[in-house]
C-alpha cells in the first residue's frame, strides 16, 4: 500500500475476489528520513491515506522499514551510474530488489501471494509464468517489472492489469476511498516530492563544465555537472535559440554535447549494443520482437543479434534520439514482456 489510489483499489478488488485473509504493508524507505530537509516528504501523508483505506476495509496495516535495503540495492546503484555518466533505471531495481525482493525476504515468506497496484498481468502457461502488458497502454508498467524472475512472478497478483485507469478512478469513487481524487505520483520511486537535482547534488555535488555543439565543438554554455543531464533531455539546459537536446556526454572531458532540434535526424540512431539479456520466462525464439526504450506506450520493432563477447546488437525499425548508456531496453512479443538488457552504448 502506497497511499495512492491504485494500490487502494487493488486492495478492495482483492476483497471482492474473495481474498479474506489480507494484510496490508506500507514500505518505508530510507530517503524519507535522511533527506527530509530537501523538500516536502510525503510519507506521513501517504501513510495516513493508507491507514484510512485499510481501516475502512477492515484490513490490518503494518509499516515495514526498508531504508537500509533501499540504500544497498537501489540508491547506491543509482549514484554509481550517474557518476559514470550513465542513465540509471532505479524503478526497475526498486521492484526487483525491494518490493519483490527485500520485502518478500523480510515479510512475505509468511504469505502465499503478494499483490500491488501495478498495471500489468501474469498468466501461467506451459509451466511458466508470463508477464503481460496491462490493458491500458498508457498506464502499462511492465517496463518497470522487466527484471522479475519466475519465483517472483509466481507470487504476484496485479488486480489492476485488466482495467483502464479511468475505470480505476470510477471504482475508487464507488468504494468511497478517501484518496479517490488524489493525483498519481510522478518521478523516481524513492524521491517522493524531493527534487531530483537536489538529490543528485547532495550525493555528487557540482562539477562545472562546457556544453558544446555536437557537430562543431563550439562552446554554447556551461553545465553544473554532467550527472544532472541525460541523453535526450530537452529542458534545463539554459541555452538560447533552442530547442536543444542532449546528444552525448564525455565523462573524461566533463562536457555535455547538444544538438538542435533541426538536427534531430542526424543525432538519432537505430543500432546500439546491450549487455546479457535477462529473460523472464524464456528466450524469444523466432519471430518479430518489439522494444520499449523507456516507460511509455511507444514501441519499436527490432532485431536482436549476438555480436561477440562484448554483448548483443539491437537494430530498431526506426531511429531514436534518446538512447543512453545505462538505460534498459525492454523486449516484447505482442503483449508479453520477455525481459530486458542494459544499454552499453
Amino acid at each position: 500500500m502506497s497511499g495512492g489510489v491504485d494500490s487502494s483499489v487493488a486492495l478492495r478488488l482483492l476483497q471482492e475476489e474473495g481474498h479474506d485473509d489480507l494484510t496490508a504493508f506500507y514500505l518505508k524507505i530510507w530517503l524519507e528520513d535522511e533527506l527530509h530537509y530537501l523538500g516536502d516528504c510525503p510519507w506521513e501523508e501517504d501513510l495516513a491515506y493508507a491507514r484510512a483505506v485499510c481501516d475502512a476495509a477492515g484490513v490490518p496495516l503494518e509499516v515495514v522499514p526498508l531504508q537500509r535495503q533501499y540504500w544497498d540495492r537501489v540508491v547506491s546503484y543509482t549514484i554509481a551510474e550517474l557518476k559514470e555518466g550513465r542513465t540509471p533505471s532505479p524503478d526497475i531495481f526498486c521492484n526487483q530488489r525491494v518490493k519483490f525482493g527485500a520485502f518478500i525476504e523480510e515479510v512475505g515468506a509468511g504469505f502465499d501471494r503478494v499483490a500491488t497496484g501495478h498495471y500489468a498481468r501474469v498468466e501461467e502457461s506451459g509451466g511458466l509464468h508470463w508477464l503481460k502488458k496491462g490493458v491500458d497502454p498508457v498506464k502499462d508498467q511492465t517496463y518497470f517489472l522487466c527484471y522479475l524472475d519466475q519465483a517472483q512472478l509466481a507470487r504476484c497478483i496485479f488486480p489492476l492489469g485488466a482495467l483502464p485507469k479511468n475505470e480505476v478512478r470510477t471504482l475508487a469513487e464507488r468504494y468511497g476511498l478517501p484518496n479517490s481524487a488524489r493525483p498519481d505520483s510522478q518521478g523516481i520511486c524513492f524521491l517522493g516530492k524531493i527534487s531530483y537535482n537536489d538529490f543528485v547534488r547532495h550525493h555528487l555535488g557540482e562539477k562545472p563544465g562546457d556544453i558544446i555543439h555536437r557537430d562543431t565543438g563550439e562552446k554554447l554554455g556551461e553545465h553544473r555537472g554532467f550527472w544532472f543531464h541525460t541523453v535526450g533531455q530537452r529542458r534545463g539546459l539554459g541555452l538560447a535559440q533552442g530547442p536543444w537536446f542532449v546528444s552525448g556526454k564525455d565523462v573524461e572531458e566533463n562536457t555535455v554535447s547538444v544538438s538542435h532540434a533541426d538536427e534531430l535526424t542526424e543525432a538519432s540512431r537505430s543500432e546500439y549494443r546491450v549487455g546479457e539479456p535477462h529473460w523472464i520466462s524464456a528466450p524469444p525464439g523466432e519471430g518479430p520482437l518489439q522494444v520499449k526504450l523507456r516507460h511509455s506506450e511507444h514501441v519499436y520493432d527490432c532485431e536482436l543479434s549476438e555480436a561477440d563477447e562484448a554483448g548483443y546488437v539491437v537494430r530498431l525499425g526506426d531511429a531514436d534520439a534518446g538512447i543512453a548508456a545505462g538505460q534498459f531496453t525492454v523486449f516484447y512479443k505482442g503483449d508479453v514482456c520477455l525481459g530486458a538488457a542494459p544499454i552499453l552504448g
